[in-house]
């Protein structure tokens, strides 16, 4: 089998409303949707969604190192994963999301050539995956009513609540969630860097007379030392993890030598898919680290990799991919891949991804 053509085109969708995070506000989601042609007719879709702040691209600069990829790629064998990366890792280095979108397309080629839902694929026997849903910083009211609406309406029982802005601002947030959703429904919040050393030290306190679970990412990325000293000094129940640090596998070694945190955030457009993704679960188990995968502005493609990865990988126990969420009418019009029933995500078991496009 040989890719003979890839398309790329642009997918762009406003959020219901903008979404305030420590370090930007994001107001929609544009992503590049790729279809990899094969002389056999069989196609596969991947789609990369930069994030500047994230993953040092943009859409314009993604949009260039798509189409050197899909130069570079013609004629090559689909199947060969592991030559794939190694010639996209030879052309430029970094840019996770446009490596991911060609990674993607490649496993969904694979998916349908084994006639294997991805899921199966990378090794999953059960498609069902429970996932979070997030709530942006916004006034404390508001983000109360958000947390209400989320557990008492659309039946999710893990919150993933932003933080990072203002510690006691963030506290007051959490107290109000937690009075209106109950001691049952799973918090953890996420600071996107927000933080310093004692400011994390002090929110670990306050965060376990909430009975929050978890804290993310409250250091700087590049403070591994930092992230070691923290978990060294925090003598609460809340656990420590890892996102923006932990873009390569490599990050991942660096991160366990150092004894960084209790868990990973994986996201595919900062690894460049799931051929690095399953890397940093395998290091993650091997060292007794969790993993949750995470996602940034995505739509129902790359969220259908991802979430198939959570269903693969023991290392893998929780799940934030809530993205399409976001979307006017929860949802970005783009059929397959998943259903959802309250904060149950199950997978399809159509071959690959299990999502159709026409362009």
């Amino acid at each position: 089998m040989k890719i003979t053509n890839i398309q790329i085109e642009k997918f762009s969708i406003p959020f219901t409303e903008p979404f305030q995070v420590a370090f930007g506000l994001i107001t929609d989601s544009e992503s590049w949707t790729v279809k990899v042609m094969t002389d056999e007719g069989i196609y596969g879709l991947g789609s990369a969604a930069p994030l500047a702040f994230v993953t040092g691209e943009t859409m314009d600069t993604c949009y260039l190192v798509l189409k050197m990829f899909a130069e570079a790629l013609i004629g090559c064998d689909p199947m060969d994963i592991k030559g794939a990366h190694a010639l996209m890792d030879g052309l430029i280095y970094g840019n996770g999301s446009a490596k991911c979108a060609m990674d993607t397309a490649l496993y969904d080629i694979i998916g349908k050539k084994k006639e294997l839902p991805l899921y199966r694929l990378l090794g999953g026997t059960d498609p069902a995956v429970y996932n979070d849903i997030t709530i942006g910083i916004d006034e404390a009211a508001k983000m109360c009513a958000e947390a209400k609406k989320y557990v008492k309406e659309k039946g999710f029982h893990i919150l993933k609540v932003k933080t990072g802005i203002d510690l006691q601002q963030d506290i007051e947030a959490l107290r109000q969630i937690r009075k209106e959703v109950g001691e049952e429904v799973r918090i953890r919040v996420d600071a996107n860097q927000g933080y310093d050393m004692e400011t994390a030290l002090q929110a670990c306190r306050e965060l376990e007379a909430l009975g929050i679970e978890a804290m993310e990412q409250p250091l700087p990325w590049w403070d591994f030392d930092g992230a070691a000293q923290l978990k060294r000094r925090n003598e609460t129940t809340v656990a420590l993890m890892l996102d923006e640090s932990i873009h390569s596998p490599y990050d991942a070694k660096r991160a366990i030598k150092l004894q960084c945190a209790d868990y990973y955030n994986i996201k595919l457009m900062k690894c460049g898919g799931l051929y690095h993704g399953v890397q940093i679960a395998d290091i993650a188990q091997d060292a007794s680290v969790g993993c949750m995968v995470g996602c940034m502005q995505e739509n129902k493609i790359s969220l259908t990799a991802g979430i198939s990865l959570v269903a693969a990988k023991k290392a893998i126990v929780e799940a934030d991919c809530d993205s399409f969420m976001f979307f006017p009418g929860d949802d970005d019009g783009i059929p397959g891949g998943f259903t959802r029933q309250g904060g149950v995500f199950t997978l399809t078991e159509k071959p690959g991804l299990g999502i159709e496009l026409d362009f």
